[in-house]
């Protein structure tokens, strides 16, 4: 038996998708479980760009099995123009499989996610405004439309009638907003996206299971960031489902006692988009060259992101919440040329320090980074193994795993498939 999760263990945007893409070729299964298309993976193949939301990326391995699982919120829009970017670059989509137990995100939850953003002002939380939010808002009312809804077209049409009554009084008479929506044109319109994803529908609980239990590789890729979790996260500049190792359960229907490994994505520095306290931010011109080099700019939203020095409170925070079993320290090559490196190893909030990520975000805002400062190194996108990297790399990475309290077993050195290091 073999079941791996890849997790991002910060704040999401950790590179993921290349640990996810190497992991994949010698997987037999690869289950996203949570989230919807507000999350975006881009794998590079051969100077090839490939940006996924909701097609798990070990779609570009022609016998892998992909499944979009139970805990996952699916735009059908979004998926088909995903399914046709894919079908236009030659990649088969015949072994994407789309949970029966999936929540469906419908146009009325992307208005009113765009509307509640706004009415926020300067409270937003800073959604990325797909409707993932209000999808799940339905699915914990148990107002929710699923995959399976739709194979009955009497429920389905009863369902998204109501629904569409409900958020239209929503709309107008708590938000004051004039958009009203059609309910048999939503129907008319999502019959015909739902039509096309027919063929995908399976019960993916139980191909997932199976697998398992016939001994063939299975990995669950996360998407976000453990400090995005619903529960655990910097709330409420969080997302709502569960990118935690947790999550993985529920979202794709298996049992804990079924996953062997659980390896945490981290950056050699630290990243975030939107709100909220960030103890490790850089506001100079190292920030800027961070920013600069490793492109952080979002794969959804094209956003900058916020950028910071390596925060070792945040990975044992990762690790502890998610039973890290291993991290995959990514991207360490973009902070080459610089003279000194800072690792966070505690926060200062006045005369305490603190160990441990603090709960209260307005706790998180009184502290200060307590760092230690290391010896930066050159251009090592060319190293090819451990032995390659320069001694000041070395110590850093030991130093993360030490602080981190969990072995790095896996370094990128850059973007590309064969610009990952393993380390024994």
């Amino acid at each position: 038996m073999s079941a791996k999760v890849i997790i991002g263990a910060q704040w999401g945007d950790e590179g993921k998708a290349k640990i996810i893409d190497i992991l994949s070729e010698e997987s037999d299964v690869v289950v996203r479980s949570q989230g919807g298309n507000n999350a975006g993976h881009t794998v590079t193949v051969n100077g090839d760009v490939y940006k996924f939301h909701l097609v798990p990326s070990g779609i570009l391995y022609p016998g892998t099995i992909c499944v979009v699982g139970n805990g996952v919120v699916v735009d059908p829009k979004g998926i088909l123009e995903e399914i046709a970017l894919l079908h236009d670059k030659g990649i088969s989509t015949d072994n994407l499989k789309i949970s029966l137990r999936a929540h469906i995100v419908m146009p009325y939850h992307k208005t009113l996610d765009g509307i509640k953003e706004e009415y926020r002002g300067n409270s937003d939380i800073g959604t990325t405004k797909k409707g993932i939010g209000p999808c799940y808002m339905d699915k914990a009312e148990r107002s929710g439309i699923r995959m399976c809804d739709y194979l009955n077209p009497e429920v389905f049409e009863a369902k998204v009638r109501e629904n569409v009554k409900i958020k239209n009084s929503i709309i107008k008479n708590v938000f004051n907003g004039d958009v009203q929506f059609d309910a048999d044109a939503v129907i008319e319109e999502y019959k015909g996206y739902l039509e096309q994803l027919r063929p995908y529908f399976a019960d993916t609980t139980v191909i997932v299971y199976n697998a398992i239990e016939e001994g063939k590789k299975v990995l669950f890729e996360g998407a976000q960031g453990s400090l995005l979790d619903i529960d655990l996260g910097t709330y409420p500049y969080v997302t709502s489902s569960h990118p935690v190792t947790g999550g993985v359960c529920i979202g794709a229907g298996v049992g804990p006692t079924m996953i062997n490994d659980c390896i945490g994505v981290m950056k050699g520095y630290v990243t975030r988009v939107g709100k909220g306290p960030f103890p490790t931010e850089l506001f100079d011109e190292t920030g800027d060259q961070i920013r600069n080099v490793g492109h952080e700019f979002g794969t959804t939203t094209g956003r900058a992101r916020r950028c910071g020095w390596f925060d070792a409170v945040v990975g044992k925070f990762a690790v502890r919440t998610s039973g890290l079993t291993a991290i995959a320290l990514n991207k360490i090559d973009v902070l080459a040329n610089i003279d000194k490196v800072k690792v966070c190893v505690a926060y200062k909030k006045g005369d305490e320090i603190l160990k441990e990520f603090p709960a209260s975000l307005e706790e998180l805002a009184k502290c200060e980074p307590v760092y230690e400062e290391m010896d930066g190194w050159g251009d090592i996108s060319q190293a090819r193994s451990y032995d390659e990297l320069p001694d000041t790399a070395k110590a850093y990475i030991q130093r993360v795993g030490e602080l981190c309290s969990a072995k790095v077993t896996m370094v990128g050195v850059g973007p590309n498939r064969d610009q990952n290091i393993y380390i024994d």
